[in-house]
């Protein structure tokens, strides 16, 4: 499965469906124990989300968000990178990274046409100056007449004061072309790079992070301190010192900020190029006419599910979950809650005059989101590939493969946990740069969680760095689909991305580092090796002595 993934020989989803069929015959697993890893709760928790960033599409509630945070960040080109990223990353925390992508890349290329034109246009204000150019050259060139020698000098120091000029300009131009490219390249790449960060924050913001919830479940029955609120705790802060850090990395990279020039005064044809750009953001925000009832109520909804799925078990204070036996209500429970509602809240303001009019026609109301445009919108496969992964961490479990690679890692039991997390960052985050996001994670994890008990460490200390790492996938195109989306529009080339993300994985390591031994601690209580893994550790003690057991026998039979 491991290997379909990563070359993608069967689709993605297909590939996840193996398990259903192998384990079986292979008598790893019955069927009645791998099918239902196909729609645990952590799936429906995933597919709430799915549908709720649905129905946000459908009535262009994250275009209006994005034009009016890049109306308030303003125009220039530094400032409006710090707004794509923002809004990019907002929206990925909610909405998929592909889809956040795909839609801030056009209104980054409208913005970038208006600040510079056309991207095209460049090659032939290039030819129209050297035509010029040459122009001027022959222009020395012509014989002068003998009885205008006297006047030659004269001539000969207008022509090189002309040609000075010529060349100062052409220099000006190049620079002025330079600082265009630099700044377009700027702007597409810092979209794909903050789609994935936003996509961190969140527990339902990207797969891994899924997946990880999942396993963890299917690991460690009794690990309850991974759940929306806390993950949003840990991550949230670290998204947001990334993405100043990325921000600022950029800005300087590609001339948003330069530190050089800073007091330089703007040319005017820059202030004319903030300006139009300016009116072009105005005039889409405008396009979209008057908040309409179902923007907001969208809004609204939106923001209790963030909010109730962030308060259900926040672990610092009781939850609202408190109120209902234990155990009963999850994450998947609150998701499902609000966006059934989606279904029959009406998308237009209810009149209560229909009550009391006996004329009146009994039209049916549109609700906010149908079911059709959530069969049409909602990536189903990715449901079957979260379940696919839960399928094969509950083989690795309950056939002792887990155990088996985990007591091979002896070499790895005298590395301090501190470097054992760095390790795992930068050899997860290099791995994920040529394989998908959601195998990378799929087959490690298992691998931690035996390497943390083999360590005598919280296995979150490990798990969770291997899963944000994930995510850091920034130097080549085909490592996320974000990154291919950005590199199809023809402006980005393989040393702008591999140069520009070198860095940005090196500072994701680290800030990862820096987390994990900071915040994280006291929120996953991360000092401590729990009971939770220690039961686990001794279950797995047991079923390595069975697993030898049934090997000796067999080879005393032979």
């Amino acid at each position: 499965m491991a290997l379909y993934w990563c070359t993608e020989a069967l689709p993605l989803a297909v590939t996840a469906l193996l398990p259903i069929v192998l384990f079986p015959f292979l008598g790893v697993l019955p069927s009645n124990k791998v099918c239902p890893q196909y729609f645990l709760d952590t799936n429906f928790l995933f597919l709430s989300g799915l549908i709720m960033a649905s129905a946000i599409e459908e009535w262009n509630l994250h275009r209006r968000i994005a034009l009016r945070v890049l109306m308030l960040v303003g125009v220039q080109p530094a400032r409006l990178i710090l707004g794509m990223m923002l809004t990019t990353s907002f929206l990925s925390m909610w909405l998929s990274n592909t889809a956040s992508t795909a839609m801030m890349l056009p209104i980054a290329n409208a913005i970038l046409k208006s600040l510079f034109g056309e991207k095209d246009t460049s090659k032939d204000l290039n030819r129209e100056n050297e035509e010029n150019q040459a122009s001027l050259q022959q222009n020395k060139l012509y014989t002068v007449p003998t009885e205008m020698q006297f006047l030659a000098s004269t001539e000969d120091k207008d022509l090189r004061e002309e040609k000075e000029v010529a060349s100062d300009v052409i220099s000006d131009f190049k620079k002025e072309e330079e600082y265009k490219t630099n700044i377009w390249k700027g702007f597409l790449i810092s979209i794909p790079y903050a789609a994935s960060i936003g996509g961190t924050a969140t527990l339902t913001g990207t797969a891994p992070n899924l997946i990880l919830l999942g396993q963890l479940k299917s690991y460690f029955p009794e690990c309850d301190v991974v759940n929306f609120g806390s993950w949003f705790m840990f991550a949230f802060p670290l998204m947001l010192i990334f993405l100043l850090m990325g921000w600022l990395w950029i800005s300087i990279l590609y001339g948003g900020i330069n530190l050089r020039g800073w007091r330089i005064k703007k040319s005017n044809i820059r202030v004319d190029a903030e300006a139009r750009a300016r009116e072009v953001i105005k005039e889409d925000y405008q396009k979209l006419g008057p908040t309409k009832f179902a923007e907001q109520a969208i809004f609204f909804f939106f923001c209790m599910f963030a909010i109730m799925l962030f308060s259900r078990d926040p672990k610092f204070i009781p939850g609202w979950a408190s109120l209902f036996a234990p155990g009963f209500i999850t994450d998947a429970v609150t998701g499902i809650t609000i966006v059934i509602i989606l279904f029959f809240f009406p998308s237009q303001k209810p009149s209560f005059r229909w009550w009391f009019d006996l004329k009146a026609p009994n039209t049916e109301t549109q609700p906010l989101l149908t079911w059709r445009k959530a069969q049409e919108t909602v990536p189903w496969n990715i449901i079957l590939l979260l379940g696919g992964g839960f399928a094969m961490a509950k083989g690795c479990e309950e056939s002792g493969l887990s155990v088996w690679i985990g007591g091979r890692l002896h070499p790895l039991e005298g590395v301090p946990p501190p470097v054992a997390v760095i390790l795992i960052t930068v050899v997860i985050a290099m791995f994920t740069e040529f394989a998908s996001n959601t195998a990378t994670i799929i087959i490690f994890l298992p691998v931690l969680a035996e390497l943390a008990i083999r360590l005598k460490v919280n296995p979150l200390y490990l798990m969770i760095p291997g899963t944000v790492g994930c995510s850091y996938a920034f130097m080549l195109p085909v490592s996320t689909p974000p990154n291919s989306i950005a590199f199809s529009s023809g402006h980005l080339m393989v040393k702008d991305m591999a140069r520009t993300g070198l860095l940005m994985n090196l500072m994701g390591v680290l800030l990862l580092s820096l987390a994990m031994n900071t915040w994280a601690k006291s929120i996953f209580q991360l000092g401590t090796f729990p009971a939770w893994a220690n039961i686990h550790a001794e279950n797995a003690t047991s079923l390595m002595t069975a697993v030898e057991n049934v090997t000796l026998s067999a080879l005393n039979k032979i």
